[in-house]
């Protein structure tokens, strides 16, 4: 079943200002808190456990398969764990020991830091940084033998432990057994009246349990977010660890600092990524795809060899070889098939667009199902809300929609049908006819010099009156 691990994520974060729980801000469309819990299922927890307290509900509506312990009052991480003790149960093994605001830690650390402490049998192993500005953190004391002697939090160093430049990353893996047995040894005889974690280690050394350090191979992955400007560094830093891999993968990124790709896309070989697009959420986007700039995709699938210019997609579904935008917006249900196209200023929602299909000048298509081979004019709409209910409008294969159609729904243009610019068709056309609605064009001889001669005469008049 592999280690536990737990969680914790139960702090307000007052430094974020913000109504939001600080574990809940997102980093490349992810929250935090969602970060640490999938590197720990990347490690290989079987069960994981999320302390929660400050904006309960909020935190655990952002994840799933994981168990709640509840910290009503945050008195420190001691406590914590003290608050998770009944859900954990009875325990053996490994338990691993998180922080929910440290997204940047990644499966392979957490994975190193178990397998270290099993070989040797620990009480504990703690995963180390070296920074060059330790301020914040507790520091490490190394003993003769290069373990932990002690974790001493910044408050409580004393004029030669403040000068060390270890530190704790809040990151650690336990003898489950021997921690949950000590934690009501913890006292709060500290300069902040908490229960600390970092007390077990001397509680574990008493009982001749090893306390290994474990130093991370980047220290990056310790970064805590406190505040906004962690935040951003955070991103920036996922940014680049993300962007990297894919990279080297084979996609092409002609500016990756301005390229933003979220843990959970995939990308294919040779997909090129232009500056200022954003791919997130569970999108994919297949080989010899061509993306941006200016493009931001959310929840998409884009398959081999399209391209999308400039525009947004959600939830949608773009085929083989087609092409959106610039300037273009498919919406959630939107489905072009392969070849098709979605042009410039063109809208379309939960609606199919077939195989070879056009739409391709500010037109909108809702509640749709265009056939294949289908031209759409320039300033067509399909008109599918009446005020109280959605209508679909069909477009069979073949079909020619003039410029500026209103196809007002529910309405079926047949196979190989055409429709008269500047029409509004609320029947349905037949197969390989004409729909047409248009009133009779009237043209008046003359007009303008009349209406010229009336604007002289009024002026003139005008002129008149204001010398009067």
């Amino acid at each position: 079943m592999g280690a536990t691990a737990l969680i914790l994520a139960a702090g307000e974060g007052t430094r974020m200002k913000s109504d939001l729980p600080k574990v809940a801000h997102r980093i490349l469309g992810v929250p935090m808190v969602r970060h640490v819990v999938e590197a720990a299922h990347g490690a290989g927890c079987g069960r994981i456990v999320v302390v929660t307290g400050h904006g309960a509900g909020t935190v655990e509506a952002l994840l799933d398969g994981v168990e709640y312990a509840r910290q009503d009052r945050q008195l420190g991480t001691g406590h914590a764990v003290m608050c998770a003790a009944e859900v954990l149960g009875p325990l053996t093994g490994s338990l691993v020991v998180l922080s929910g605001d440290t997204p940047l830690i990644t499966s392979g650390t957490i994975s190193a830091l178990v397998a270290e402490r099993e070989r040797h049998s620990a009480g504990a192993t703690v995963l180390t940084a070296h920074m060059e500005d330790p301020t914040g953190y507790g520091r490490i004391v190394r003993d003769e033998a290069d373990g932990i002697a002690a974790i001493v939090e910044q408050k409580d160093c004393d004029d030669e432990q403040v000068l060390i430049s270890e530190v704790n990353t809040g990151t650690y893996c336990f003898d489950a057994e021997a921690l949950l047995g000590d934690l009501d040894r913890l006292t709060t005889d500290n300069a902040q009246g908490e229960f600390y974690l970092t007390d077990v280690v001397a509680l574990m050394r008493e009982q001749s349990l090893a306390v290994i350090p474990v130093p991370a191979g980047d220290a990056n992955e310790a970064l805590g977010v406190n505040t906004r400007v962690h935040l951003a560094e955070a991103a920036k830093l996922m940014q680049r660890r993300i962007n990297e891999r894919h990279m080297l993968a084979g996609v092409t990124m002609t500016d990756p600092s301005l390229v933003w790709v979220g843990p959970h896309v995939e990308l294919g070989r040779d997909v090129v990524i232009e500056p200022m697009t954003f791919v997130l959420g569970e999108s994919r986007v297949g080989d010899g795809a061509h993306l941006g700039p200016n493009t931001r995709v959310t929840d998409s699938s884009i398959a081999e060899d399209a391209v999308v210019d400039s525009s947004i997609l959600v939830g949608a579904e773009v085929g083989p070889g087609a092409t959106v935008g610039p300037v273009a917006y498919l919406r959630p249900g939107a489905l072009l098939a392969a070849k098709a196209k979605a042009g410039t200023c063109v809208e379309i929602k939960n609606s199919t667009v077939g195989e070879g299909s056009k739409v391709p000048h500010l037109s909108y298509i809702g509640d749709a199902t265009i056939g294949s081979g289908v031209n759409v004019g320039a300033g067509s709409i399909t008109c599918n809300y009446d005020g109280f209910e959605k209508h679909r409008t069909v477009i069979e294969d073949g079909a020619f929609v003039g410029s500026d159609t209103m196809l007002v729904a529910p309405v079926r243009i047949g196979e190989g049908a055409v429709t008269a610019a500047a029409s509004a068709i609320s029947r349905d056309v037949p197969p390989g006819a004409l729909g047409i609605e248009r009133s009779e064009q009237r043209t008046v001889d003359g007009w303008l010099a009349r209406r010229r001669a009336g604007a002289d005469g009024a002026g003139r008049q005008g002129s008149e009156r204001e010398g009067e």
